[in-house]
Parts: structure tokens; sequence; C-alpha cells
């Protein structure tokens, strides 16, 4: 089973990954999991969609090499990592 979670006595902006005894650490404080409803490669990039709620899905544009790396499949478990250094907002 993956996980990510803060972790005891870690950083709470600091998520692990644990898998089979072996633990990475990531910066990202948003790691929402979902299944993935559709990746649509195309000439470089993929856009790779991951429903995290009913009826809620977060969109990622990443290389169809990290498709193929991370053997990302429609109906497999992935995580939706936000990193982000703006939050903008507007207004009509």
């Amino acid at each position: 089973m993956r996980r990510l979670d803060p972790g005891p006595g870690t950083d709470q902006k600091v998520a692990e990954y644990r898998k089979n005894g072996h633990v990475m650490k990531i910066s990202a404080r948003n790691v929402i999991k979902g299944k993935i409803v559709s990746v649509e490669k195309g000439a470089t990039t993929a856009h790779v969609k991951i429903e995290v709620a009913p009826g809620q899905v977060i969109t990622s544009s990443i290389t169809n090499e990290a498709v193929d790396s991370l053997k990302l499949t429609v109906g497999s478990e992935a995580y939706a990592v936000v990193k982000s250094s703006d939050v903008m907002i507007a207004v009509d």
C-alpha cells in the first residue's frame, strides 16, 4: 500500500512516501490521492486526469516519458502533488 503522510516527528511541510521500507520525502503539502481517469498523449506532452473525489478532476501536463516511466494507466491509483509559489485570485 502506498501512503503519503506527514510521518511521526517530521515537519508538516514534508510528506513522506513509504513503500517496502523505503522513504522518499517531498516538500509539497498538497498531496491528493485519486484514480487516473484519462491519459492523453500528444507529440511530447501528455495530459493526465486524476479524479480525486466524485466529479472532481485534477489535470496535469507531464512528458510522455514520465507517463511511460511511472506506468500510468487509466484505472490506476496515483497522487496529484501540487506545489505552487503563487496562488492568484481574480474577480469580475
